[in-house]
């Protein structure tokens, strides 16, 4: 059990029978009245986040989010299989699971799969991703008086905004969770 007077950030908590997980608190104690405690938490399961205050003194059971180590291998449209770096289990999991980062992610990467209560709600892509450019207009050289960008596909079939000096063929370092170009490898 946990009270709401020792949230921190990344706690997850079950309430009504849903899991939380801390965003942001803030502890308020006013001149007049009692003290409480200002949240904003996200529902793990379906991504929702809301504003929320309580009395420091109500209590929650404590939701334990298992985070597990596996490799994606493939998808075949609506399944994306994954896996399991120790029993070498493969499990296929939906795509609306996925989240926006995923669409960095290329075939045998190692990942988070977030579950709770044997129930998988979410993967946690790499932080980067070193890929490849596969399409991209030709930068043309003095076209540098300013900080200009040219679209880019990548290996992965997303489409994002690099550099002039990028071509078709370079590794690029990615940001997954910003979608930003941070550096040619």
């Amino acid at each position: 059990m946990i009270s709401a007077g020792d949230f921190r950030n990344g706690i997850t908590f079950d309430m009504d029978g849903n899991v939380f997980q801390i965003i942001e608190f803030q502890h308020v104690k006013p001149g007049k009245g009692a003290a409480f405690v200002r949240t904003k938490i996200r529902n793990v399961i379906s991504g929702a986040v809301v504003e929320r205050t309580f009395n420091p003194t109500e209590k929650f059971p404590t939701a334990y989010i298992e985070r597990k180590d596996m490799q994606y291998l493939y998808n075949d449209g609506e399944l994306y299989y994954f896996m399991d770096n120790e029993t070498y289990e493969n499990i296929p999991i939906n795509a609306s699971v996925l989240t926006d980062s995923f669409k960095f992610v290329k075939e045998n990467t190692d990942v988070k799969v977030l579950s709770y209560k044997g129930n998988v709600f979410g993967v946690e892509a790499p932080n980067f991703m070193e890929l490849q450019v596969v399409k991209t207009d030709p930068g043309f050289k003095g076209d540098t008086a300013t900080n200009t960008l040219k679209p880019a596909t990548l290996e992965t079939g997303v489409e994002i905004r690099v550099p002039l000096f990028i071509n078709e063929g370079d590794n690029i370092r990615v940001d997954t969770r910003t979608g930003e170009y941070m550096e040619r490898v």
